[in-house]
């Protein structure tokens, strides 16, 4: 009794196993995607694909990540003086990517505008800003940030140039210290 009820459990167990690990892949259990020829794919097929390599992998390092898939930063709002909402922006911005849009003054040539805005970056630099300069016109060029957080720093040093016109951070206009421009606003405000 007591051999054909194990003869009959090891049948079982053996019947089992075989059926889980002998079967074959039915082709119904694979996406119409990947009944195709690997030559076939198309480039939506392949991204699945390579999706499907990454869910596989260890979670990337929140430093590691893309800038938009990164958590935000934390703010401490014990830091924040009510009077300085400047302070307010730059926490909000450390670390992220940010773009700050210069003006010459002086309908300056390209060449010029070149050269002195260099001497800046090089002056930002220096004071380790780190900046990366892009002309987009002959008197404008776009500071390009890594840290956006540095940014009202760059722009406490770009409004004492006496060829800044005007830098524009966050859709907000802050005028040079010689601009034209901004002495011609302040006789239309009073």
């Amino acid at each position: 009794m007591w051999n054909l009820n194990r003869f009959i459990i090891c049948i079982f167990l053996l019947s089992f196993v075989i059926d889980i690990h002998c079967k074959n892949p039915d082709k119904k259990e694979k996406p119409d995607w990947a009944k195709k020829d690997i030559r076939d794919f198309t480039e939506a097929d392949l991204e699945r694909l390579y999706d499907q390599w990454e869910e596989d992998e260890d979670p990337l390092e929140p430093d590691e990540l893309p800038e938009h898939l990164r958590p935000p930063p934390k703010v401490d709002f014990s830091n924040i003086q009510g009077s300085n909402p400047e302070s307010l922006l730059k926490m909000s911005k450390k670390g992220r990517t940010l773009m700050a849009f210069v003006t010459v003054s002086d309908n300056p040539t390209e060449e010029e505008t070149e050269k002195i805005t260099t001497i800046w970056q090089s002056s930002l630099m220096n004071n380790h800003i780190n900046v990366d300069r892009y002309p987009i016109g002959p008197d404008r060029v776009i500071l390009m940030f890594k840290d956006g957080s540095q940014a009202w720093e760059a722009k406490d040093f770009l409004v004492e140039q006496e060829r800044l016109e005007v830098v524009t951070i966050e859709n907000k206009e802050y005028y040079g210290k010689y601009s034209k421009k901004a002495k011609k606003n302040d006789k239309e405000e009073l």
